[in-house]
């Protein structure tokens, strides 16, 4: 069996368990499937549950897949996805259902469906985390071309990447296809797969690894390195935005947010929940532990002492001109892009 079938049924299965005795004409109740790590969204449903009275049945590391499978018999009724990419995919293929939220026009158009059956909350943006004390900041490379040069498989330790089915390095890639076309971004793939020290599962192990000085620097979103900043004994790590020259490409940038399962078992709830979380104090919230960027600065998401200076706003980045949502066309063919160029999509 296919691991992402595996995958699928798995969670398919854990669906039954967790909606196990609920009742289909209870009316607060809500199911929410999540594919963010859970201890930075499981905060929020307590909150929602909280203020709401509705109770939350939450399935964590949920994928798009299981949406797609389920479509038949519909189990979810809000998705969480850490990439607009997926999303966007969901929502070309009829399974998100559009609503004029309360609150909606908070959001700016490029981070939402234009039916609103998808928006973001928070955004984030690629680059390196670099080893200050294995390399210097002028000897770091600025661009995700620069990449294309072998040079840099001999800097100390090397530098690391994510496997190809890591929903950040998908959004990178759709995102490579959309300026440079499949051809050089498969050349790209092949690059670093030959050319990186080390593929790990997830942005988390990455960061930890440049830390502890395992590699020099690692492709990761901006917010692991704010996360990494956290660490008590490791500390000694700096971050480059990628391609922030005035005649570069920009960074590649991404976002967190939820969409509208159609036909989801508890509709009202489902658009109770969207409508909530575009609250302010709501779209604060949603950023919490992550230390994600938030979209709309203004409202203030607040950050460690130790990572406070290092925020850069969103809007001040010189970010890819690419609507967000873009990525979306590009979801369904990028893996099979990825896994044809020479990058397997899990660890082996």
């Amino acid at each position: 069996m296919k691991l992402n079938k595996l995958i699928v049924l798995v969670g398919m299965i854990s669906t039954l368990m967790l909606i196990a005795g609920c009742g289909a004409d209870e009316q607060d109740e809500i199911v929410i499937y999540s594919a963010r790590n859970e201890q930075f969204v499981q905060d929020l449903l307590d909150q929602f549950e909280e203020d709401t009275d509705i109770e939350v049945t939450a399935l964590h590391g949920a994928e798009p897949l299981q949406i797609m499978e389920e479509r038949e018999n519909v189990q979810a009724d809000v998705y969480i996805s850490n990439d607009l990419g997926a999303l966007g995919y969901l929502d070309q293929e009829g399974l998100l259902q559009g609503h004029d939220f309360e609150g909606i026009d908070s959001i700016p158009s490029d981070f939402r469906a234009s039916d609103n059956a998808y928006f973001a909350i928070s955004a984030r943006a690629r680059g390196f985390i670099y080893n200050e004390d294995l390399i210097d900041r002028e000897d770091m490379p600025t661009s995700a071309e620069d990449l294309f040069d072998p040079e840099w498989a001999d800097v100390e330790n090397g530098y690391a990447i994510t496997r190809g089915g890591n929903g950040g390095m998908i959004g990178h890639v759709s995102a490579l296809r959309y300026e440079w076309g499949d051809e050089r971004t498969a050349e790209w793939i092949d690059s670093i797969q030959t050319n990186a020290a080390g593929i790990f599962e997830g942005h988390g192990d990455i960061r930890r690894a440049v830390g502890e000085g395992q590699h020099a620097f690692g492709l990761v979103n901006n917010y692991y390195f704010h996360q990494q900043l956290l660490e008590p004994d490791n500390n000694d790590v700096g971050f480059i935005y990628l391609d922030q020259d005035e005649d570069d490409m920009g960074a590649v940038a991404n976002a967190a947010g939820a969409g509208l399962v159609n036909g989801g078992p508890n509709p009202e709830n489902g658009i109770a929940f969207m409508e909530w979380l575009l609250e302010p104090e709501n779209q604060v919230q949603f950023v919490g532990e992550s230390l994600e960027l938030l979209i709309n600065a203004e409202y203030g998401a607040s950050y460690p002492e130790e990572v406070e200076p290092h925020i850069v706003p969103f809007d001040e980045l010189h970010v890819q001109d690419m609507p967000i949502t873009e990525l979306g066309n590009y979801f369904e063919d990028t893996r099979a892009l990825i896994e044809d160029s020479g990058l397997d999509l899990e660890l082996r």
